[in-house]
């Protein structure tokens, strides 16, 4: 069972002198991965519920710093050499795939091949709005998006014709660097979510979970991979707790999770945040350097 941590991007961990803190900590303590989300846009009072707290509203306040995951993970990995590095989640449905598959990409080479990309189809419309991208239809633009990312990355000179993206004989380099694919890793705890998992994901992140809701939701994503032809141990399945404790690792692991998300707030400085950092190792890591 490996151990990520998410705290990436926001707050104080949006400081750059925190983020190369964390990061070589983190690689210094065993982390497997450096996770970090996004929103382009938050707004002072959402109609929008949000899909990932019993109270419908995000913990992130409005006015906070929150950064872009890709950027946020290039400087994470100038200051690491072995970590992976994960969004989580980028919303791809707001995200132009010829342009973001030049930046994954990007990102990959610069890491050494070390990106996942976790997407989600995201949930606030006012975010959406004022991106100018249509709300409605969005889990299938996420699904078509992922197909043009990945014929982007295979193909020398690639084409696609789809209902909300279309190109012809372009180029688009440099190519990733593990066969020319990047991890596509869906994240959301819904069942059209694990659908998503199912149908084309190379992954799944499900987000603050509690544990008895992750033995379920891996029961149903296992069903729906078998309805696709696949076996849930063609994915990797990473999932945060909303009640976890290191004790969970080993039931965790037996019902199929590869890697528990750790996630947390780092304090403000430097020294103070590499300390944090291996206090948490402490914690959650056992076979940790």
């Amino acid at each position: 069972m490996q151990v990520g941590l998410h705290a990436l991007g926001i707050g104080d961990g949006a400081r750059p002198e925190v983020i190369r803190a964390v990061a070589g900590a983190a690689e210094a303590h065993g982390f497997a991965t450096l996770w970090s989300g996004e929103h382009v846009v938050l707004v002072d009072a959402p109609a929008s519920r949000y899909p990932y707290s019993a109270d419908g509203r995000i913990a992130v306040p409005a006015d906070a710093d929150w950064l872009d995951p890709l950027l946020t993970l290039t400087c994470a990995a100038a200051a690491t050499s072995r970590i992976s590095l994960a969004t989580g989640v980028l919303l791809l449905p707001e995200h132009n795939p010829v342009v973001l598959a030049k930046q994954a990409a990007t990102l990959d080479v610069l890491s050494a091949g070390r990106l996942t990309l976790g997407v989600g189809i995201g949930w606030s419309e006012e975010e959406f709005r004022a991106l100018g991208v249509p709300f409605a239809h969005r889990g299938r633009r996420t699904a078509e998006y992922v197909a043009a990312l990945r014929t982007l990355w295979s193909d020398d000179v690639a084409s696609f014709d789809g209902e909300f993206t279309r190109f012809h004989a372009v180029r688009v380099n440099p190519k990733p660097l593990r066969d020319r694919r990047i991890p596509v890793v869906v994240g959301g705890n819904s069942d059209a979510a694990l659908r998503r998992v199912a149908a084309f994901g190379d992954g799944w992140y499900g987000f603050n979970l509690t544990a008895s809701a992750v033995a379920e939701r891996v029961a149903a994503l296992a069903a729906h991979c078998e309805r696709h032809g696949r076996t849930l141990r063609e994915l990797t399945v990473a999932v945060s707790l909303s009640d976890g404790s290191p004790g969970l690792l080993p039931r965790l692991a037996g019902i199929g999770v590869t890697e528990l998300v750790v996630v947390a707030a780092p304090p403000s400085t430097p020294d103070e945040a590499a300390r944090w950092v291996a206090d948490l190792a402490d914690r959650w890591i056992t076979d940790h350097p």
